[in-house]
């Protein structure tokens, strides 16, 4: 059946029907440069949007890449392709893309690792984000299929190891699946937002995900690690650090995702243990294991580092933050601040509720915490709208917001 009959029921009338292959069946992966611009010269005579996505290996490397690339165009079909042994002959690739609108769902999961191969969009339209604006609860790609389409995908392959060669046929079928109904799920989702009056903000959202600047490097990544709150000393956060960043430099090296390097409860049970031998170091959980006992050295070696490291050098046992301090405080620190902060989330839930959006969608958490900590001298309407244009508020999201936020920053205790 094509994409316009997979469309055309009516949501909630019947039960929905699983799709469990593609249309047209599960194409052959493309890992040759031949077939590469074979695909490429038919998706360059295809029409409308391109249906993107890609598949990572999350949990299982280290590099967050894409080890394959799904595209669907009308007119020309689905093609899955390998990029790992075209990495440097992607320019036909990049031709056709580069060119196209793009059609994703969750488009900040899947830029970063299009941009490292040279593929970006020129414009786009994401269906998660469009299902928020619009005003569901539940935004995963298959809710969304079965609530508009009334198709049921098939799904359980996301958390997979993509790296892994040669993949599966059904896990091929899967991915082959995740852009099957990008394009019909965009033209509902268009609708609905066009009729509510949302559509030039969906629009103005997707600008902003498209243009986001990657995230710097986070300062002490270290300190992410679970189960850190257990570490209440300077020293043992010292041994923390050593330890991860130790892991973190082997598995840089491997390609291995960290916790697959030694996980991250066998980080913080060392450091509680302390263990100055290899026998006590191996009989904690996980350190016991053949593939762990060969690096016994290398743990032992950065535990007694952190031991005999200078109180100078030692980790703050505060986190250093430039922003706000946790709200669950402003009362004793700020009665002030946290009387606003109080009228500014009544009045945004307020208007949230008022156009059916996710509070969080209509502004950041944490702008409208840092302009409630510190609002500025002047609170017109006019000033709160300059503050929230600079602190990275879309139009849409200033227009709306900026008359309820500065009433709310004249709230007192």
């Amino acid at each position: 059946m094509d994409n316009a009959d997979q469309g055309s029921g009516t949501p909630g009338e019947s039960a929905p029907l699983p799709l469990t292959e593609p249309a047209e069946g599960t194409p052959d992966v493309i890992a040759d440069s031949g077939e590469l611009r074979a695909a490429c010269a038919r998706l360059a005579e295809g029409s409308g949007a391109l249906a993107v996505d890609t598949e990572r290996a999350s949990g299982y490397r280290y590099w967050p890449k894409a080890y394959l690339v799904q595209i669907r165009r009308e007119g020309a079909g689905t093609f899955l392709i390998d990029p790992i042994p075209l990495r440097d002959q992607l320019a036909p690739l990049a031709e056709v893309m580069n060119s196209v609108e793009w059609v994703l769902h969750a488009a900040s999961q899947d830029l970063p690792c299009l941009a490292e191969l040279g593929l970006r969009p020129p414009s786009l339209f994401d269906t998660e984000l469009a299902g928020r604006l619009a005003g569901y609860q539940r935004v995963a790609l298959g809710t969304l299929v079965e609530s508009l389409l009334g198709y049921r995908l098939e799904k359980g392959h996301s958390a997979a190891d993509w790296s892994r060669r040669p993949l599966p046929v059904e896990w091929l079928n899967y991915a082959a699946l995740d852009v099957e109904l990008l394009v019909p799920l965009r033209a509902k989702l268009e609708a609905e937002l066009a009729a509510s009056g949302k559509l030039d903000w969906a629009y103005q959202e997707f600008e902003a995900v498209r243009t986001a600047e990657p995230p710097g490097p986070r300062a002490e990544p270290w300190r992410r690690t679970s189960g850190i709150h257990k570490i209440r000393t300077a020293r043992g956060l010292a041994a923390v650090r050593a330890l991860w960043e130790e892991r973190d430099e082997l598995a840089r090296r491997r390609d291995r995702a960290p916790g697959r390097i030694l996980p991250d409860s066998a980080i913080v049970n060392a450091v509680l243990a302390d263990p100055r031998t290899p026998a006590e170091l191996q009989k904690l959980p996980v350190f016991g294991g053949r593939v762990q006992r060969r690096h016994t050295d290398r743990w032992l070696r950065q535990l007694q580092h952190a031991r005999t490291l200078p109180d100078a050098d030692l980790p703050n046992t505060a986190v250093s933050n430039d922003g706000p301090p946790p709200p669950n405080r402003w009362a004793d620190k700020d009665p002030d601040a946290a009387a606003r902060l109080a009228a500014a989330k009544t009045a945004l839930a307020d208007l949230a509720e008022r156009h059916r959006l996710p509070v969080e969608n209509l502004l950041l958490p944490d702008l409208v915490r840092r302009t409630c900590w510190r609002p500025p001298s002047d609170t017109s309407a006019e000033s709160v709208a300059t503050v929230l244009a600079a602190g990275g508020a879309r139009p849409w999201q200033v227009a709306l917001t900026a008359e309820a936020l500065s009433a709310a920053l004249r709230a007192g205790a």
